[in-house]
């Protein structure tokens, strides 16, 4: 018997429109990283990526991606998804969000849809999701401070192991000692 294989797509919305009088004492992080509306649900999602695939790839695109495309979480306060797509296709549904330039609903505002991550299983993507959360807390926070320049489109794309370096974790056990080169462990 095989196995379905898919892959999971965290999906960040991005605004790019400021509404007027909105800058005050609000990071610029916090303005492009804002809460998104309520009439957002995971029916709209779908719906707008299955007719930005259509209009892309026309009904080749649209078959296969139409039977396994699935909106596993959606937080509109964070405006952050999680797609479940299979492994053949999900770089149509990349595609497509690339291309879609509106939120999927009546009136919908100027936006980005950013592929962060992209994975075989939902775990890593939770914890990619959970990392970046805590990042734009911590950017925001030392904006707010005063200690980090106001370079919000910096701190919003760069995410990568520069950024992860406030995060990590000490461990402070030192029972294993250091190995030299050319040693190989055990466990």
């Amino acid at each position: 018997m095989v196995r379905l294989k898919d892959r999971y797509l965290l999906v960040n919305i991005v605004y790019t429109d400021l509404p007027p009088g909105q800058k005050g004492p609000v990071p610029d992080l916090l303005l492009y990283n804002q809460p998104t509306i309520g009439e957002l649900k995971p029916q709209t999602i779908l719906r707008g990526i299955r007719s930005q695939v259509n209009a892309l790839f026309g009904d080749c695109g649209s078959g296969p991606v139409e039977r396994s495309l699935q909106v596993k979480y959606l937080s509109t306060a964070t405006s952050t998804f999680i797609l479940r797509i299979s492994r053949a296709h999900y770089r149509l549904v990349w595609a497509a969000l690339t291309f879609m330039d509106r939120l999927p609903v009546k009136d919908g505002r100027p936006c980005i849809f950013r592929v962060v991550r992209v994975s075989g299983t939902i775990r890593k993507v939770e914890e990619e999701a959970i990392r970046r959360a805590k990042l734009l807390v911590l950017a925001a926070k030392d904006e707010m401070a005063g200690k980090a320049p106001s370079d919000a489109l910096n701190t919003l794309f760069r995410g990568g192991k520069d950024a992860a370096r406030n995060l990590v974790l000490v461990n402070d056990d030192h029972e294993d000692a250091e190995m030299d080169e050319g040693e190989v462990s055990d466990g």
